[in-house]
């Protein structure tokens, strides 16, 4: 049958001519939570691969984040864990820096046997979000910033996580550093090998700087006038950081809050909106005057958050991450060149006018991020919400008046599991299917007896 995801065998055939030393191939689909799962195919299994797809079970989209199934997704014994078909995306097929011997990788979404879409799958969410859109005239564009720790492979004697030492020396510091240059070149063996990774996958990885916590980075990504390929930048791009950094003997970390002492690690989404010529319609007609476009996205988004925080922040240590003084939002307010505000209008040159979304983690999944923000700007332009005044000092004083969001893991999940907005941002299946994992890993964490239980109660009640 011809691939619905519209790959051809030709790439594939040109890909094998073009390189004779691959043996073999990662082929990688994301699940709710971004995990990328699939199976390591031979050399000779790639070509099969994109002119029939490769079968794989309906249950492989309703895991948990230990790979555990979640029987409330309804992906498991109520389908008969029956298989479904994986396809290639197109483009995605690239070789991978430094394996021994030679890999490749692509990437593959899921379909039904009949080529129609499976839409629990994170990609077809955003997909559907993107041709929403087109139909409305709107061509997203956007990308997203990676920020993530590099740690020592072991935890220190008091079971905390320890900045790794620099790959270059060996030499070690637990000091914040932020921006320090000097710094970064203790770390430029790892990091050289970073961007060849990302050259080697078509990916544009520019500024590199050190972050506000020991031992954090943040690293910056090409603006994409495809939001699905911005999100596939993210996703390829956190592999080849962890795929390195243990090459290096290092660990890279994309836990949101490693540290409580410091700040977290955010995935910030930074979102302009093209009319069908290419003209940015965020940008203001009338010099000092915004455009209604880019007031109506920020007062659809600000009244879409408190019910979309699951998406932005959808673990337990998540949670951590949020407070205040610790450059993540606490509320829906926005701002120009602010960054205490969950939805900041960076300064700079005004034909690249866009919104920058600062409330994930970088633990969360980039489809359903860019998804649940297409699905607030389409909400706030739709039906023309003003944003309210803007927050020119202190976002996390200055916004107590802006509408609550969740304080917590679980009324994220309450609020999230109710709302008629993300189910209609992501689609009834994939709502379903992520509620229903992140319910499923609650009730995990609930039942687990922690090591802070014994350190506070175990002498003492």
């Amino acid at each position: 049958m011809t691939s619905p995801s519209g790959s051809t065998p030709a790439e594939a055939e040109a890909f094998l001519a073009a390189h004779p030393e691959i043996e073999a191939f990662d082929i990688v689909l994301h699940d709710c939570n971004g995990i990328g799962r699939g199976k390591i195919i031979r050399r000779h299994e790639l070509l099969p691969f994109f002119t029939s797809g490769r079968h794989l079970p309906i249950s492989i989209l309703g895991l948990d984040i230990c790979g555990e199934d979640v029987h409330e997704t309804g992906l498991i014994w109520d389908q008969g864990d029956g298989d479904l078909r994986a396809w290639p995306i197109p483009g995605t097929l690239v070789p991978l820096h430094g394996t021994h011997p030679p890999r490749g990788e692509v990437f593959m979404s899921m379909y039904g046997l009949d080529g129609s879409r499976m839409t629990s799958d994170p990609r077809h969410a955003l997909q559907a979000q993107v041709d929403a859109m087109a139909a409305e005239g709107h061509f997203p564009a956007g990308a997203f910033e990676l920020e993530f720790f590099l740690l020592e492979n072991e935890r220190g004697p008091d079971g905390k996580m320890v900045p790794a030492r620099d790959v270059l020396d060996g030499r070690a510091s637990r000091k914040t550093e932020v921006y320090s240059v000097d710094h970064l070149h203790g770390m430029l063996p790892l990091f050289s090998d970073i961007y060849a990774g990302a050259t080697k996958a078509g990916i544009t990885a520019e500024t590199m700087i050190s972050e506000y916590a020991p031992g954090q980075y943040e690293l910056t990504l090409h603006y994409r006038t495809d939001v699905m390929q911005a999100a596939d930048d993210l996703m390829r791009l956190k592999r080849i950081v962890r795929a390195q950094a243990r090459a290096h003997g290092v660990t890279a970390c994309f836990m949101a809050k490693p540290n409580e002492d410091y700040a977290g690690s955010g995935m910030h989404f930074h979102v302009s909106l093209l009319d069908a010529s290419g003209t940015n319609v965020f940008v203001e007609k009338v010099e000092g005057q915004w455009s209604a476009a880019i007031l109506h996205a920020l007062g659809g988004l600000r009244a879409t958050m408190a019910e979309s925080m699951l998406v932005f922040a959808p673990h337990a240590n998540s949670w951590r991450r949020f407070a205040s003084q610790s450059y993540a939002p606490v509320s829906p307010t926005w701002g120009v060149n602010n960054r205490s505000v969950a939805l900041r209008i960076p300064a700079g040159d005004i034909k690249a006018r866009r919104i920058e979304h600062r409330p994930a983690g970088v633990d969360a999944n980039p489809y359903l991020v860019a998804a649940t923000v297409l699905a607030g700007v389409r909400h706030g332009m739709a039906n023309q919400i003003d944003p309210g005044p803007e927050t020119t000092g202190n976002g996390y004083v200055d916004g107590a008046d802006a509408p609550a969001i969740p304080v917590d893991w679980r009324s994220a999940i309450d609020a999230a599991r109710d709302s008629a907005f993300l189910r209609s941002a992501l689609g009834a299946d994939m709502h379903r299917t992520f509620t229903a994992v992140k319910a499923a890993e609650y009730a995990r964490v609930q039942r687990t007896v922690s090591e802070v239980d014994f350190d506070l109660y175990l002498h003492t009640v």
